[in-house]
């Protein structure tokens, strides 16, 4: 009786305990008539949709972000609200309703578009906030100083907008500011000293701005900063001493700057530091070795494109190498790697002037452009040799040649034979080439000159058909003075240099309206003469919503001709698959796997347009990571579009070299000498799925015999009857489920046929922009084995194309052997056919690492039989 009694009062406990909980739940009704006009006006000058915020409905709770508290206005956030037609067609800065607000603690329109300036009413009324997020909303006009009246608020998050001014020195009064986020905006002048005030400061980011002068060194009183990030500014000086006293910090950005000096060896003192990034400026000297030593925890370390000098640092004190990210390349390091490489999770040294017989290699080591003599893609023994005349370290020099016996005379007269029957017959070989040259040059030399005027605001009468299309895409787009273009790039400074691309070097500009372009300048003295012929030809075709948007021209020069490019905002693949992640967190963070399909997807449909759209077929010949631009929302956008020709035509050959071409089976590149086909795109396409697996970079862009074993490795983990097999090579950075997992299995798939080594095996990019719209048809046999979809033709066609001879089956047996079908194809025993049927999950390993597709109407005929 006594525990009956025990259980009730429990019982009855818990029930007293889910009551309250629910009643506490129980949003308050909006009690301030004037709060709630503020909200319908609020309502009206946004432009929200009735959706998210109901007129005939309780603000409190069934608006969308809206957060009230004993009945008053506490929370407003508009991220993700959607506006009316009306809304869209006038968005503005339009909050002057929240005058009313009084008890306003946050408001955030992060991604929502507040085109104007911020009101300076707002630090003057709203003395509650403690929360003002503005990020990505479209804000112009400078900081108004009144916001440093807001003496409660915590988070000031302003990035990626259009504000210009100089930072006012009134937010040293944010006494509670945790945290300052002023990144990826316009804004001028130097770094107010007076932020060392702000003692509560966890987060501070001026990234990507017009700032210039020094770092204040008064920042290393900030002794609460874990996250500092000034990098892609102007501040051309050294970096300070007393950053070494911010005990607490964890990140620290400091790249994209021109500072100069040497790094100061105090920075050892950083015990908690996790990501040094100080890459892209002009500090010199020896790297200080306590670095390594002391920063104990650090998981990225990034000092490359710098002058820094001496023998490398001792790697090895790294205490868990396997989750460090190192990057010492583009500097002027040199001597030997003492240190075991190949066991970090990546390292990249190249282009420096490093020396070694036998070196550790792994997956992700890069040595490129040093001086390794056994190493493939080095620098020439003459350069090493001149480098390290001038150093005190020993250079290894020529590999010892083995001990060859004396040549007797005999020997030596039959060589002096030979020797002389080489340079004789390479003599007449040079003399013919040079006459063919003299011959073929002077014939054609008025077609070249031609087409170099085409391009010209004032044509000539008499123009071709393909001349008209050039002055047709060039009255399309704006032309602009050198004299803007000069002024846009800051005169092409090293500062706005983004890479050096195969015609031109690449860089970003803000013109005269505030827009950010991108700028390629081509040297006409060291570029092929109609490299931006071949552009303005692919452009007068339309402009193709997957091609990078061409908004003008600058042809004024002879010897520089310049065209500009709509800006994408999170540049190309090859910087973005690795992105950095919310300032709370700092590091880099992955690309999820939705986005790295839809990025797949949107590359492959630029690829359709050229392959099977262009009449004739036209090859882009430069498809790698770093020619996939992405816009704001990860929309592709194909670049390099320098080397786009015809199929088998190659416009980087002359006559000579079309006379001499040597038949081969190998890949056709733009230096090749094979003539381009589409088949070539594909295979460099399907590197590029490969990148966005397994997560490594650089396998599209790179020729590296290790690069090819790499990716030869990785096929054999990919299997269309054993979907865990893939598992060993997906990123691990990727968070997927069994569905999601079924996708990389089926793009796996996909990049695996693009790599078939025969040309003619591979598959058509209309037919991969299909499988990857729909990689669940990939791998998901009951679906294409059900009789609905055998009835449905065009399906079939598609599928057969790409996957014909995957979906023979294979015998449940170990000891099963195929057998060869009258066409000559090899295929399974019929009796092992029933064993393999059912999901994806369910198939029985093939006996073949990876069979080749066959020809569709084959796979037609054994459907019919079927």
């Amino acid at each position: 009786m006594e525990a009956l009694i025990k259980v009730l009062f429990r019982f009855c406990f818990l029930l007293l305990l889910r009551v309250n909980s629910v009643l506490t739940q129980v949003e308050v009704p909006l009690s301030s008539t004037v709060e709630r006009t503020a909200l319908f006006d609020l309502r009206a000058s946004l432009g929200i949709r009735a959706r998210y915020w109901p007129r005939k409905s309780e603000p409190c709770g069934n608006w969308t972000g809206v957060e009230c508290r004993n009945g008053r206005v506490a929370g407003i956030n508009l991220s993700g609200l959607r506006r009316t037609r009306v809304g869209r067609k006038s968005p503005r800065f339009a909050i002057e309703a929240l005058v009313n607000c009084t008890r306003l603690v946050s408001f955030n329109s992060s991604g929502f578009s507040l085109p104007g300036s911020i009101p300076d009413w707002l630090g003057q009324n709203l003395s509650a906030l403690q929360v003002l997020d503005l990020r990505s909303s479209s804000v112009l006009g400078p900081i108004p100083p009144s916001i440093g009246s807001l003496n409660q608020l915590n988070r000031l998050l302003l990035s990626d907008n259009l504000i210009t001014g100089i930072i006012p020195d009134s937010l040293r009064q944010l006494s509670s500011l945790s945290t300052l986020n002023l990144s990826h905006n316009r804004l001028t002048g130097s770094i107010p000293s007076s932020f060392s005030a702000l003692s509560n400061l966890t987060v501070l980011d001026l990234s990507s701005n017009f700032l210039s002068g020094p770092i204040p060194p008064e920042f290393g009183s900030l002794s609460s900063l874990n996250y500092l990030n000034l990098s892609n500014n102007s501040l051309a000086s050294s970096v300070p001493i007393q950053l070494a006293n911010l005990s607490q910090l964890v990140d620290l950005h400091l790249g994209f700057n021109s500072l100069l000096g040497s790094l100061p060896s105090e920075l050892g003192r950083l015990t908690r530091l996790k990501r040094l990034v100080i890459r892209n400026n002009d500090l010199g000297g020896n790297f200080p070795g306590n670095l390594i030593i002391n920063l104990r925890d650090i998981i990225v370390l990034d000092i490359s494109v710098n002058n820094f000098t001496g023998t490398l640092p001792d790697l090895s004190k790294f205490s868990n190498v396997s989750g460090v990210a190192l990057n010492f390349s583009n500097n002027l390091f040199y001597g030997s790697v003492n240190s075991n490489i190949s066991t970090f999770n990546l390292i990249d040294l190249s282009n420096n002037y490093l020396q070694g017989l036998d070196v550790h290699t792994g997956n992700r080591t890069f040595l490129s452009r040093n001086c390794f003599l056994r190493l493939p893609d080095q620098r020439s023994l003459n350069d090493c040799s001149t480098f390290y005349a001038l150093t005190d370290v020993a250079f290894d020099g020529n590999p010892i040649s083995p001990v060859q016996p004396p040549i007797s005379k005999k020997n030596s007269s039959h060589l002096k034979y030979i020797l002389a029957g080489v340079f004789g017959g390479l003599g007449v070989i040079i003399i013919v080439v040079m006459l063919l040259v003299l011959i073929l040059k002077t014939c054609n030399k008025r077609s070249v000159s031609q087409r170099s005027a085409n391009v010209e605001p004032v044509q000539e009468e008499g123009n071709t058909k393909d001349q008209n299309l050039s002055v047709d895409i060039l009255s399309l787009t704006d032309s602009f003075k050198y004299e803007q273009m000069l002024q846009a790039t800051s005169g092409f400074s090293d500062t706005n240099l983004i890479k050096h691309g195969h015609s031109g070097d690449i860089f970003s500009g803000r013109l005269e309206d505030g827009s950010v372009v991108v700028i390629k300048r081509i040297d006409m003295r060291s570029s092929r003469k109609d490299c931006y012929m071949t552009e303005l030809e692919l452009y007068s075709k339309g402009m193709h919503t997957r091609l990078v948007p061409l908004l003008g021209h600058c042809f004024e020069h002879e010897t520089e001709k310049l065209m500009v490019y709509k800006y994408m905002p999170n540049r190309d693949l090859s910087n973005s698959l690795y992105r950095s992640t919310s300032l709370e967190d700092g590091g880099l963070q992955s690309l999820d796997w939705i986005t790295r399909l839809k990025i797949a997807t949107g590359a492959a449909e630029g690829l359709v347009y050229l392959h099977h759209e262009c009449n004739p077929p036209l090859v882009h010949r430069d498809i790698q990571a770093s020619s996939i631009l992405l816009d704001d929302k990860y929309d592709v956008r194909l670049g390099s579009l320098s080397e786009v020709c015809a199929q088998g035509v190659d416009n980087n050959q002359n006559v000579i070299t079309r006379l001499l071409r040597i038949s081969s089976n190998t890949e056709s590149t733009p230096s090749g000498s094979a003539p381009p086909i589409c088949a070539y795109d594909v295979y460099c396409f399907g590197k590029v799925l490969l990148e966005l697996v397994t997560g490594k970079l650089g396998i599209s862009s790179s020729e590296d015999p290790s690069a090819k074993e790499w990716v030869d490795q990785t096929l054999t983990s990919i299997n269309n009857y054993d979907k865990e097999l893939v598992s060993k090579v997906v990123d691990q950075s990727l968070v997927i489920d069994d569905d999601l997992l079924d996708e990389v299995w089926a793009v796996a798939i996909v990049a695996k046929s693009c790599l078939n080594p025969k040309p003619a095996k591979r598959p058509q990019m209309a037919h991969i922009l299909k499988a990857l719209e729909t990689p669940f048809r990939v791998v998901r046999e009951e679906d294409f084995s059900s009789g609905r979809l055998r009835n449905n033709s065009s399906r079939r066609s598609w599928s057969a194309a790409l996957f014909g001879s995957w979906r023979q089956s294979f015998s449940g047996s170990t000891n099963s052997q195929s057998q060869t079908n009258k066409d000559g194809n090899s295929g399974p025993k019929q009796s092992g056919r029933d064993n393999s049927q059912g999901s994806g999950n369910d198939r029985r390993l093939s006996s073949e690492i990876f069979p080749e597709p066959l020809d569709i109407n084959d796979v037609e005929r054994q459907d019919e039989t079927r």
